[in-house]
Formats: C-alpha cells, structure tokens, sequence
C-alpha cells in the first residue's frame, strides 16, 4: 500500500520525442522521473490548441444548438456551438468567432464563466466555455470545409433535461451545462 504523507509525488519532465503531428494535434512521447523511486517512464501526451464552446442564449430564453455528424463516435451529436481557438485568440473573442461562423447568430454580453481540461491524463489543453446573452441569427456562417452544421434553439429547461437523460452525450457540453446553471438560475428569478 502506497502512504502520501506530503501527497502525490510531482514527476520530473525530463525530455519529449515528437511521434506524430496532425492537422487537429501532435502525440508527445515525454519521459518522466520519479523523485523518490527514480523510476522513469514515457507517457503519451496530445497537443492540442484550447478550445471554446458558447453558450448562446436568444432573448427568449432558448440555447442555440448544433447537431454534426462526428466522426470519433461516427454517429450525429447535439452540441453548441464551438471549436479551436486560434492562436494568442482570447477566449472571448474565440466563442464570438465561433458562434457566427457555425450558426450565424451575433450577441451582447458575452463573458467568460470556466474552464475546464478535457481529459488531464492525455491532453494538454483546455476547453473555455462562454456565455452569449441575446443572441440572434445576423450574420452570414462560415463553415470549415468539413463542416455540415444543423442549426437549432431550444429551451434551457429541455436542453438540461436532453442532458439528464442522456440525448447529449458530448462531454465538454456537459461541462458547459453545469457552468451554465447558476447563471440560468439567476436568470429564472
């Protein structure tokens, strides 16, 4: 059995060897050190740019939504809107950029509520999530050259009761989702 009196051990980085770069992100093979057993071992890590994903919400109380077949799952998911952020991009401006790209609709009141790590254990990057307030369809959208994107809106209550029950499965609009519930409680009163 394994006793952390001071905690877990902080590993020593002691050099990578790049494996494979792709147009989404690079595979990092890093060698470690432990600092009490001296052990070392390589780890796989992903590279990845942040990302953001927007919480739009219209004058009428809806969420703007996106339904995209995605090709991890090779089935269709129901997200908001988002993407990769480009580099030095602000967060802010990030979800602004992606929100009219993906789904036309422009807003006001456009914050930052968290941040999260997509999947610490591999990835070295974060996910921001920021909420659009009186968002409407404006603007012309300007999709990747992959991207075929269903636009939708539905009511705040219904999207959390899709993600209680399991129609929303991506895991980082869970995320967002629950940065969102404090705010939308506010909003209710």
């Amino acid at each position: 059995m394994n006793s952390f009196a001071d905690g877990p051990a902080r590993w020593e980085k002691l050099g990578h060897t790049s494996l494979l770069k792709t147009r989404v992100f690079d595979v990092q093979s890093i060698r470690y050190r432990h600092p009490m057993r001296q052990t070392e071992r390589d780890f796989i890590v992903m590279d990845s740019p942040d990302w953001v994903n927007v919480l739009a919400l219209t004058p009428d109380h809806r969420l703007v939504l996106v339904r995209q077949f995605r090709f991890g799952v090779d089935a269709f998911s129901l997200e908001i809107p988002g993407g990769v952020m480009e580099p030095g991009e602000e967060p802010v401006a990030a979800g602004l950029r992606e929100l009219q790209e993906e789904t036309g609709y422009t807003g006001t009141g456009a914050r930052l509520l968290g941040c999260v790590q997509p999947n610490p254990a591999i990835q070295s990057n974060r996910c921001h999530f920021v909420l659009v307030e009186q968002a409407v369809r404006s603007a012309a959208m300007a999709w990747d050259t992959d991207e075929e994107i269903e636009v939708t809106t539905a009511l705040v209550e219904e999207v959390l009761a899709w993600a209680r029950s399991g129609r929303i499965t991506h895991g980082l609009v869970l995320n967002a989702l629950l940065f969102l519930q404090p705010h939308w409680a506010e909003l209710k009163r």
